[in-house]
């Protein structure tokens, strides 16, 4: 059976990309940086290998943002419209953070957890059935089996490929 295959893209149109298959795992984050970046009270995040990625139309820009932990954030967005497609969190370069919303039917997608809920708008009622966390979560206790071990094996040969360019 082929993968399934989502298509996006940015507000103006002028970037579009496609994610095959669906993320490892998502993330609803509630964290004040991710509000201020998107405007809204959380962004969702779906975390995917970076070869599963592909660039149709347009070329995103980049920009290294600074946290709070220290390590870059690597944002890449359209460069006409600003919209932000993806991030890389600690510039691993074999996984993405794809902003869900910029996909052609985000509706296809429901968060697995709720982070950073400590500093979430007060407002907004999370759904019940929602797994939830103050900061950040175990990802051994929360992860399903399959979507660890792609993110083993995408580990894995980002390392193996470092190693074959040294």
């Amino acid at each position: 059976m082929a993968e399934e295959q989502f298509a996006g893209g940015c507000f103006c149109g002028a970037v579009r990309f496609s994610m095959r298959g669906r993320p490892m795992f998502i993330h609803a984050c509630h964290c004040r940086d991710c509000r201020r970046q998107s405007g809204g009270p959380f962004v969702i995040n779906g975390l995917i290998e970076t070869d599963r990625i592909t660039v149709l139309k347009g070329a995103p820009t980049g920009r290294t943002l600074a946290t709070d932990s220290g390590h870059p954030h690597d944002l890449s967005f359209c460069a006409d419209c600003g919209t932000a497609l993806w991030s890389d969190y600690g510039r691993r370069g074999w996984m993405l953070f794809v902003r869900m919303a910029t996909l052609d039917a985000p509706e296809s997608f429901v968060p697995d957890v709720h982070i950073y809920t400590a500093t979430k708008l007060p407002w907004l009622p999370l759904p019940e059935s929602a797994r939830s966390f103050s900061h950040y979560y175990d990802m051994n206790a929360e992860w399903p089996a399959e979507s660890t071990e792609r993110r083993r094996a995408a580990r894995s040969r980002a390392a193996a490929g470092r190693q074959d360019n040294s």
